[in-house]
Parts: structure tokens; C-alpha cells; sequence
């Protein structure tokens, strides 16, 4: 299962969902309104990560929708790929 956020500035946003059936095995996918969207609905697998990392996103606290929207304009900002890569070294170092 993967989700995303579909952020409008006007009008209501989505959540974005892409799910295979545990029957048949089928995909799909659905667009839900945010204000609808409840993230305790759906269950994904456990992910395979050492206890240090999930120790270490778990302090850091969910990804809020503010900081969606600035990723979003930070990335449109971009003119090249190696402005990105330089920033992420900036912030490891």
C-alpha cells in the first residue's frame, strides 16, 4: 500500500491511495478527500528497519501537511538536480 497527498491551494485536498486486494491481488487506487482520510483505516506492513532508525523517526513525529506544501514549493525552487544533493550534504554534515 502506498499513500500521498494530493495538495490543491484551491479548493479541497486528497489523499492518494494505491492498494493491492488481499483476495484477488488486484491494484487500485482512489483519491480521498484530506478531511475524510483517517490514518488508523488501513494497516501496511511492518517495514524492515533496524530499532536505531525507527527510534530515530519516531522522535522526529509524523510528517504534518505544512511541511508537505514546503517541500513542494522548495523543490519547485530548484533549477538542478545538483542543488538538491548539495543541500542534503549540507544537512548530513
Amino acid at each position: 500500500m502506498q499513500t500521498g497527498y494530493y495538495l490543491r491551494l484551491v479548493g479541497p485536498s486528497f489523499v492518494y491511495v494505491k492498494f493491492r486486494c488481499s483476495r484477488c491481488k488486484k491494484l487500485g487506487e482512489q483519491f480521498v478527500k484530506q478531511e475524510d482520510w483517517e490514518d488508523g483505516i488501513l494497516c501496511d506492513v511492518p517495514s524492515e528497519i533496524d530499532p536505531d532508525e525507527q527510534r530515530k523517526f519516531d522522535e522526529m513525529g509524523p510528517i504534518d501537511i505544512h511541511e508537505c506544501i514546503d517541500a513542494h514549493f522548495q523543490l519547485e525552487k530548484l533549477t538542478r538536480f545538483s542543488e538538491l544533493l548539495d543541500s542534503m550534504q549540507q544537512t548530513k554534515g
